[in-house]
């Protein structure tokens, strides 16, 4: 009578279980290894006995372990079925661990979410059915951990009302791909809605996304502080097409550009920098930009903040305002001949009042537009 094959379902529950080791307590081998596996399934009442292919029957083992539970008897089916609670109790134990910052969370995640990018793309991205075969079993052991990690520790996760600007939803999203990317292995036409979103690796550091500058230039000045007081900033570039601070690491120096919406706003809910926007961070890079652009010398009055400059000789400040009125230059306080160039270009001339020009007279002070802005670096640039 021949033997019916194990149902793909029952494999991959069977792998998911395994955490990727021999389920022998005293062996634990690995049994993914570089250029295939080992996995071998047991079944704890023997086959020929019962017929009995179903997940509860069986565990997977590695050859070792296989030939002593089925030829030696070294172990009773009894210690065998033990073997999968312990496993059990072993998964929530080491991956129901609760971690007092995201930096923590981050170490334990970054090696399995590293190790299913790299099977992704070498053999799935490339076709390699049978090795991507063989390797997801990886996958959906490192999911099984990852998801176990996540679920624990949502609290260190950065959130929001609008779905969109929260990392807890992409989070959320990840955890239903892995019960979706589980559940459907089996099926032979997969049918998914929930596909993984890349927003995770730039989460965790692994890979940046491009989004949307976040607006807040004042949150960003306040991370590099902190950072700074911590030892961790090197550098800050902006002004160009992807501007980014380079921060220190456990692991080395990084680059986390300032499009790269997940990482950035995790670190401002890390260091608790979110703040108002007073001026747009994407609307001052591309003023910046355009004095990088035209090769013409400045810097900044100080290299951790960005809203205020020396050119040609005179401090210029940017500010953001729908309307850059008589009381806010008032409460600027600034300097004589200092330069206020507002951003804000939407209503074109009437981005400034009448009565801040005459105002800006009075205290010596120079007031531009965007227009007049552009005019102004002209100026320089052709002398």
């Amino acid at each position: 009578m021949s033997r019916e094959n194990i149902d793909e379902n029952t494999k991959r529950r069977l792998y998911a279980e395994s955490m990727g080791r021999c389920m022998n307590p005293d062996c634990q081998i690995e049994l993914f290894k570089e250029k295939g596996d080992i996995i071998e399934k047991a079944h704890i009442v023997p086959y020929c006995e019962t017929s009995d292919n179903a997940y509860e029957n069986l565990l997977v083992l590695c050859p070792n372990c296989h030939t002593d539970f089925d030829k030696n008897h070294a172990f009773t089916p009894e210690q065998v079925k033990e073997w999968k609670l312990i496993r059990k109790c072993e998964l929530e134990r080491l991956f129901s661990k609760k971690f007092r910052s995201f930096d923590e969370l981050k170490k334990e995640v970054i090696p399995m979410l590293s190790e299913n990018m790299t099977i992704y793309e070498n053999y799935y991205l490339t076709d390699k059915k049978e090795l991507w075969g063989r390797f997801e079993a990886t996958i959906l052991s490192n999911n099984r951990k990852i998801k176990k990690l996540l679920e624990t520790n949502l609290d260190l996760i950065q959130s929001h009302t609008e779905k969109s600007y929260s990392n807890l939803e992409l989070v959320r999203q990840y955890i239903a791909h892995i019960n979706e990317f589980e559940a459907t292995r089996p099926d032979e036409e997969k049918c998914r809605q929930i596909l993984f979103p890349a927003e995770i690796n730039s989460l965790f550091g692994i890979a940046p996304v491009k989004g949307h500058f976040l607006p807040m230039t004042e949150s960003l000045e306040l991370l590099i502080e902190k950072l700074d007081r911590e030892g961790k900033f090197v550098t800050a570039v902006i002004g160009t097409d992807n501007p980014y601070i380079q921060i220190k690491e456990e692991t080395g120096y990084c680059k986390v550009f300032l499009d790269d919406t997940p990482r950035l706003r995790q670190l401002y809910f890390d260091y608790n920098c979110f703040r108002s926007s007073a001026v747009r961070l994407d609307s001052l890079n591309f003023a910046i930009k355009y004095i990088h652009a035209r090769k013409i010398g400045y810097q900044f009055v100080n290299d951790k903040k960005f809203r205020e400059i020396y050119i040609a000789g005179t401090k210029m400040v940017f500010v953001y305002k729908y309307c850059l009125s008589e009381a806010d230059l008032l409460a600027m306080t600034p300097d004589e001949r200092t330069i206020i160039v507002n951003l804000h270009n939407w209503n074109g001339k009437s981005c400034i009042s009448q009565k801040a020009y005459e105002l800006a007279s009075k205290m010596n002070v120079i007031l531009l537009t965007m227009d007049a802005f552009y005019e102004y670096i002209n100026k320089i640039k052709n002398k």
